[in-house]
């Protein structure tokens, strides 16, 4: 069962703590089960003073299924994810037996997220690209590199509304992707052989050659796209880890 905060908070008064008893009801009845919680500090937040008395029945509710007398929890495993644990209810932490910190990818990591997110998209990277692109982006999320990736993918769709000459090429049809084509017209420069003046809307969609993506498209995205996690979170995580952490 994977839930976020929007699945479980309610306008209506005693929704939200039914919606939460149902969801570990359920977990019973289906166990062995997992129940997935992204971004558990949303609902399990340090209780103050000018805090809803809606979250604080969230809260309590939490802590009740989760280990609340009466409640057969074997066979459950709750998952909560966060980026800021330090947040986190003191009382919610403890039902959490474990608290594990995963770090940011690793070099080796980030090259195999870059291959995953490129997939089976056109491109003339090589592999000594990819490895660059993974050691230019260290201290890189993965949602991170998915954002770069996504945004260099972009870039040869720009190339074409933005381009005006296009030249003739061969390359596959896109009904029959093994049979070739000389007819194709893909963007170019005003001084490239064979450039005729035109915009994307003068090129009929069947005859239209996108260009791959190049490592000077990945480059340009990686220049627009900085690391969302700075120096002051790592140091929180690390020293939660210190405080609160375990081992996997």
């Amino acid at each position: 069962f994977s839930v976020s905060s929007s699945d479980l908070v309610s306008k209506w008064l005693g929704e939200s703590e039914k919606l939460v008893k149902n969801l570990f009801e359920l977990a019973r009845q289906h166990k062995p089960s997992i129940i997935f919680i992204d971004e558990v500090d949303s609902l399990c937040s340090s209780r103050s003073d000018n805090e809803s008395e809606s979250a604080r029945r969230i809260k309590t509710e939490f802590l009740v299924q989760m280990q609340g007398v009466g409640n057969d929890n074997d066979g459950i495993l709750v998952l909560g994810a966060t980026n800021i644990p330090w947040v986190l209810d003191a009382a919610i932490r403890r039902r959490f037996e474990k608290r594990i910190y995963i770090p940011l990818p690793e070099e080796h990591a980030r090259l195999t997220m870059f291959k995953l997110h490129l997939g089976n998209t056109f491109h003339v990277l090589t592999e000594d690209d990819m490895k660059d692109l993974a050691h230019r982006t260290d201290g890189y999320s993965g949602a991170d590199i998915s954002i770069v990736v996504r945004d260099a993918l972009m870039q040869p769709v720009r190339k074409v509304q933005t381009a005006t000459h296009f030249r003739r090429v061969s390359g596959p049809s896109r009904t029959n992707p093994e049979e070739t084509l000389d007819d194709l017209l893909t963007p170019c420069s005003p001084g490239s052989p064979g450039a005729v003046e035109m915009t994307w809307m003068d090129v009929p969609g069947d005859k239209l050659y996108e260009p791959p993506v190049t490592m000077s498209d990945m480059l340009r995205s990686l220049a627009t796209s900085k690391p969302t996690v700075n120096d002051d979170d790592m140091t929180k995580l690390r020293k939660f880890q210190e405080d609160f952490g375990q081992e996997g």
